[in-house]
């Protein structure tokens, strides 16, 4: 599945260019608007019609599109060094709903905090947060190969999961309370997005270690290293 988004990543973006290339940039907007989450247009489809409503798909849809090469490739490197382990975890099938299901609950997470926004919020950022939230509860002692920089020299070493990923979410904490309130904000990055998918995974792999604690001899397999 880790495999299998990647490459749904690369084909929707590779839509995305043909698009530009075709029709211009206001083809490209024009697309990004319908599959991308509109906050203002998501509430106002939820309180007229229920969430059973066409909107409604782009909650899923955004998590497949990106703003630019940086987007794309700075997501697709986070899942595929994290995803892999989550998912021999859970298995393919319930991978693929936690991931769908975090980037979901990222999705809503943002329209929340913003939902007056026209602005069209996209990117796979939100289920990888998920990602990350999972990876911290279920291997929280793996070891991460990070690269340090120590004034105008810099060193590789390797730093427990969860001094990584709780640093990363420490950071999205800060950025997202110093965003609130915060006139012409619109735009730019989700970050409350980010802060609600860890959260989202974060909750779900705990639920899922007490539900394993009622099956003696069950837990996560060591995780392959990451770098």
């Amino acid at each position: 599945m880790t495999i299998g988004l990647v490459v749904a990543c690369l084909v929707a973006f590779a839509w995305e260019l043909g698009l530009q290339v075709t029709g211009g940039n206001a083809a490209l907007d024009a697309f990004i608007t319908q599959w991308g989450i509109v906050p203002a247009d998501l509430a106002a489809a939820w309180s007229t019609n229920g969430i059973l409503t066409p909107e409604s798909v782009t909650l899923i849809t955004s998590q497949f599109l990106h703003g630019g090469w940086l987007h794309l490739l700075g997501n697709l490197l986070f899942l595929w060094i994290f995803a892999n382990n989550i998912e021999d975890d859970l298995g393919r099938l319930p991978f693929l709903l936690f991931y769908l299901g975090g980037g979901i609950v990222a999705g809503l997470t943002q329209v929340a905090i913003d939902p007056t926004s026209t602005v069209p919020m996209i990117g796979a950022s939100g289920a990888i947060a998920a990602v990350l939230g999972g990876y911290i509860v279920l291997y929280p002692r793996a070891r991460i190969t990070s690269l340090v920089f120590l004034g105008f020299f810099y060193q590789l070493i390797d730093v427990p999961a969860i001094v990584v990923l709780g640093f990363w979410f420490a950071l999205q904490l800060i950025d997202g309370i110093a965003s609130l309130g915060l006139s012409g904000s619109e735009g730019g990055v989700a970050i409350f997005a980010h802060i609600g998918g860890f959260v989202a995974g974060l909750v779900a792999a705990r639920l899922l270690l007490v539900f394993r604690r009622r099956r003696p001899g069950a837990g996560p397999p060591s995780p392959t290293p990451v770098g």
